[in-house]
């Protein structure tokens, strides 16, 4: 296993986002929060901090773009393997964005690095809940190609945790809500019992990581003397080309955080 600098928070979070093999990560991640909680790890004296272009991802991993993806058919067991490697895919991703939020912004309360840590660890224990689903199936992580739309977007807001927060966990990561529910069906309507169960456990825990973004979200808005619902607008339409389309899990984004008038205006209400 890679080795890990154990005095410091920053540099155990680049190792963790470092990592390529899957098993490795999971651990190394269960391992740096240990630390954490147990306040092993220091936030000073750490390496200064890089801009991660790659994050370690496992070798056979081919990236291509989004539209050279295959087909996502559950009526078929190969097209549920299809599926569940994209859903086992978003899962790794995550991890990595969660030692990111961790490494890239360093001048931050110790609750946002509590709150962080404990999302890095979920992502870690959503991944091997699909991976393990995954292989049921017949495959294995890498089988099919995956994109990078996720790591891109970690890239464009590494200046900024404002930024991060309201475009990653309140925009990327929250279409994860809105789409569970339909993923879920066809699952249920192809006998996939196993499957709807873990996307329920995902579905519960990626409410509480959106709630994360939304809390830091609002707490740096506040801090900087800025509205953050007309913030939240003009930053998509800086970084998107466009508002996210429902539908949406509007009870879900209630949950998460998001006021009424967000949701209005995320369907179309002004």
């Amino acid at each position: 296993m890679r080795a890990m600098k154990d005095d410091n928070l920053f540099d155990s979070a680049l190792t963790c986002l470092l990592s390529r093999e899957a098993e490795e990560k999971v651990a190394l991640t269960r391992r740096a929060a240990a630390a954490w909680r147990a306040r092993r790890l220091r936030r000073a004296s750490a390496t200064p901090a890089v801009t991660i272009t790659e994050p370690g991802r496992p070798a056979r991993l081919r990236l291509v773009r989004p539209r050279e993806l295959p087909r996502r058919r559950p009526d078929s067991v190969e097209g549920r393997a299809i599926l569940f490697h994209a859903l086992t895919h978003i899962e790794f991703n995550a991890i990595n964005l969660a030692w990111d939020a961790v490494y890239r912004f360093r001048d931050m309360p110790d609750d946002y690095y509590d709150d962080w840590v404990r999302v890095a660890v979920e992502e870690a224990e959503h991944f091997e809940l699909l991976h393990r689903h995954l292989a049921g199936l017949g495959a294995g992580y890498g089988d099919w190609p995956g994109h990078n739309g996720l790591w891109e977007m970690a890239l464009k807001t590494a200046h900024d945790p404002l930024v991060r927060m309201a475009l990653v966990p309140r925009c990327l990561e929250a279409r994860g809500l809105d789409v569970n529910p339909g993923i879920q069906a066809k699952l249920e309507a192809v006998g996939d019992g196993a499957g709807v169960a873990l996307l329920e456990i995902i579905l519960r825990d990626e409410v509480g990581h959106v709630a994360i973004g939304d809390r830091w979200f609002r707490h740096l808005c506040a801090q900087r003397g800025i509205e953050p619902e007309g913030r939240y607008r003009v930053l998509i339409g800086e970084y998107m080309k466009a508002p996210p389309k429902g539908p949406f899990h509007l009870d879900a984004r209630r949950r998460a955080g998001f006021s009424e008038a967000e949701l209005s205006y995320l369907q179309g209400g002004g």
